[in-house]
């Protein structure tokens, strides 16, 4: 799934801007054994396998890619420039047990790329061993400056966007198959990153749990601006209103994009909102319709659900289309995996794309 089928992401100036970025990937695991917290190299993996030569983790790390294992001084003989930060924790914190790896890494002659919340250049041995060897240390959860506030002013060109039951549970990975989708049928459709990993793929975007709160509405307006009536912006969504931790900047993401369509995103079988010690149950997928759309409709009283896009990563091939085929059924909506593609996400598409296609809500 390579970014060069990501219709037209990351060829615009502004906010979109394409980065600099040393390339190509060692994608570095840590010490993270949940695949759930190394959803940036798993998203590189997926969809930028091109620029990733292998994968690292530290001793006693069963988590695994399937991208050749390399430390780093064999992956720069390989041809890797940089090291990636492919793992993340609650809250964004570098651990420090990860800090002698890096240096490892610069010393190796990587640049250090970051998509966590603590800048790089905080950690003093980071930032000297960089002055040092002549290393960067490259923060991509960094906010553009001067963001404006929203506006709620409604916008020209469409715009979708992918909410969920929960985190890390595939809106990333759904939005970047709808931009490809939507392309291939001829629309045009540019993928609006909203987090490190999307933007390290699309080369642009804001990552949106980094703004400042008064500001994420505008951010959100300001990443999929005024557009061509026939334009799509699939716009990447962040955390879940459901989530005690991050259904601030869900909202201030929906109020923002100003979507035309939602698309529900939910892995099949998670009981759990995850990340947290207290149980909170996943909410039900109508629920999350009801709420999304309370709001939504707030900014765009016309928004509308395309349908739903269920993460069945963990079941088999029959399972996943029982799976899909009731969940359809039960919600009366377009169902799909856009993982596993097929008839079941054409439809989905096709409804996302024509309002007339999309069953009764």
């Amino acid at each position: 799934m390579p970014a060069s089928r990501l219709g037209s992401a990351g060829k615009e100036s502004g906010l979109m801007s394409v980065l600099s970025l040393p390339r190509p990937y060692l994608l570095f695991l840590g010490d993270v054994t949940d695949l759930s917290y190394a959803k940036t190299a798993a998203g590189l993996r997926d969809w930028v396998p091109d620029q990733c030569v292998a994968e690292w983790a530290l001793p006693g790390n069963p988590l695994r890619l399937g991208l050749p294992v390399m430390n780093p001084a064999e992956a720069a003989r390989a041809g890797a420039r940089a090291l990636v930060i492919g793992a993340a924790t609650m809250g964004g914190a570098l651990r420090p047990a990860w800090v002698p790896a890096l240096l490892e890494a610069m010393e190796a002659g990587l640049d250090i790329i970051s998509g966590m919340h603590m800048p790089l250049a905080s950690i003093p041995d980071l930032k000297s061993a960089a002055e040092r060897l002549g290393r960067q240390l490259i923060d991509v959860r960094r906010p553009p400056a001067d963001l404006p506030l929203g506006t709620g002013r409604k916008r020209t060109g469409k715009r979708l966007l992918t909410v969920g039951t929960d985190c890390a549970l595939g809106k990333k990975y759904t939005a970047l198959a709808l931009a490809q989708a939507f392309t291939r049928a001829g629309a045009k459709a540019t993928f609006r990153a909203t987090g490190q990993t999307g933007i390290l793929i699309a080369g642009g975007g804001v990552p949106m749990d980094a703004v400042v709160s008064d500001f994420l509405a505008g951010a959100a307006e300001a990443l999929s601006p005024d557009a061509p009536a026939d334009h799509w912006d699939i716009v990447e969504g962040q955390g879940s209103l459901f989530h005690p931790s991050y259904a601030g900047v869900s909202l201030g993401l929906l109020h923002g994009s100003q979507p035309d369509v939602l698309v529900i995103c939910h892995e099949f079988g998670r009981k759990r909102i995850i990340g947290l010690d207290a149980h909170y149950p996943i909410p039900s997928i109508e629920e999350v319709i009801e709420l999304n759309l309370m709001h939504a409709r707030r900014v765009n009283p016309d928004v509308r659900v395309g349908g739903i896009s269920l993460n069945t990563s963990k079941l088999s091939e029959d399972e996943a289309r029982r799976a899909i085929e009731t969940e359809s059924r039960r919600t009366g909506l377009p169902c799909a995996d856009p993982i596993r593609g097929g008839a079941a996400f054409d439809r989905l598409v096709e409804a996302c794309l024509e309002p007339e296609a999309a069953l009764a809500q």
